[in-house]
């Protein structure tokens, strides 16, 4: 059973302009929903978008999986009256129904998460339902307009735990048969299984104060995932950790970047106490590729723009987890890292924003001994283990 999901992105935005685009606690608003659908038992995804620009970063950012791919949308389907069917039809088309099982992610439910993809997936695959879609249970009493109550009596208003609550779409996770879509033309049709997620997932991005509580959420929710275990991998930004963050050009282009000697002896250290050091970064520098080549750093990736992707792709493929990481980087591109590693670290020097979010802010600044802090400070915490 081939199954396949799109994300329909539109290039104008009213509410938040360049919605899409704009980072969520250091990604881009659609790579949430791209990531947790690339760890999911989704066959293939398509990121479906009239956006060159997003067509253009998906064709170089994404080159280590086969499952994600771009196509271009018509711009009769990317306007403000195109409803998400007609995109959905047009797309089916597009791959002339090549699927079993189409499944429809929003990039404005950031926080759905790969477990989320696959229940909806279960319920058709499993249960024998012709379509699935996401909801959330709320409590919550709702009225008419005519000023009647919907869903309880006024005169024996529930307790909370006596109220059963409504079931409400968050507009996450739609899932459905190829021949109930073609039949129906619709998200859903037939017999529907339900998928329920957590209620902070009902709140939707229409204004940037929603923006500001759902990136917060984000935040607090990559956090639970750290725990105290032994690290085995130090992951390393370049500019404004390796480097001062800054760059001497010339006519010629990138001249001279500068970095602290005392650092590549305390990597030496650490590899020589079995932890790994990997780098990442979102530049393609033969400065950096030179010194880290000079520095036997063999987990050297250049050009990575999504970060927290391509870290969960090595964790998989390295069979470690995030509590095995400890991971020090100074800016917003860093945060979905910084966020979720079991031990975070900013230089002194580092953007405040990060700071905010770490484990530590470190004594040193970048290219004056921060690598070479953090380097001690593993090798102490390791001994406990």
């Amino acid at each position: 059973m081939k199954k396949v999901a799109i994300i329909p992105l539109r290039k104008g935005s009213k509410g938040i302009p360049g919605k899409n685009k704009k980072k969520m606690l250091g990604r881009p608003l659609f790579s949430w929903v791209l990531g947790a659908a690339i760890f999911s038992d989704l066959d293939e995804v398509y990121v479906f978008t009239d956006d060159e620009e997003i067509l253009t970063f998906i064709s170089k950012e994404y080159h280590w999986t086969s499952k994600v791919k771009g196509l271009l949308r018509n711009d009769e389907n990317a306007n403000d009256t195109a409803s998400t069917e007609s995109a959905m039809l047009e797309f089916a088309e597009k791959i002339n129904h090549d699927f079993d099982v189409l499944c429809l992610l929003q990039a404005t439910s950031p926080l759905t998460t790969s477990q989320d993809i696959n229940n909806a997936l279960y319920q058709i695959g499993k249960e024998g339902k012709t379509a699935a879609l996401s909801v959330v249970k709320t409590h919550r009493f709702t009225w008419n307009a005519d000023g009647t109550s919907q869903n309880y009596d006024v005169f024996n208003r529930p307790r909370r735990q006596d109220f059963a609550g409504l079931l409400m779409e968050n507009g996450a996770v739609y899932a459905t048969t190829k021949d109930a879509f073609i039949k129906s033309k619709n998200r859903v049709s037939e017999t529907i299984g339900l998928v329920e997620m957590p209620e902070e997932t009902l709140m939707e991005i229409d204004s940037l104060s929603d923006w500001t509580i759902i990136e917060s959420l984000l935040a607090e929710r990559q956090k639970s995932f750290k725990k105290q275990e032994r690290i085995n991998y130090l992951v390393l930004d370049v500019d404004g950790v390796f480097t001062d963050g800054c760059v001497y050009y010339g006519a010629e282009g990138e001249l001279m970047k500068k970095f602290d000697m005392r650092d590549g002896m305390g990597l030496e250290i650490l590899r020589q106490n079995n932890v790994e050091v990997v780098v990442i970064t979102s530049e393609n520098s033969d400065l950096v590729a030179k010194r880290m080549q000079k520095l036997q750093i063999k987990h050297a990736f250049l050009g990575v723009k999504d970060k927290y992707s391509f870290l969960q792709n090595f964790i998989n493929q390295q069979q470690t987890s995030w509590p095995n990481l400890a991971y020090v980087g100074d800016d917003v591109n860093d945060l979905a890292n910084l966020c979720t590693v079991g031990w975070s670290f900013a230089p002194a020097n580092a953007t405040s924003v990060v700071k905010q979010q770490v484990d530590f802010t470190l004594s040193h600044n970048s290219a004056d001994g921060a690598i070479r802090e953090v380097c001690e400070w593993v090798m102490k915490y390791n001994t406990r283990f």
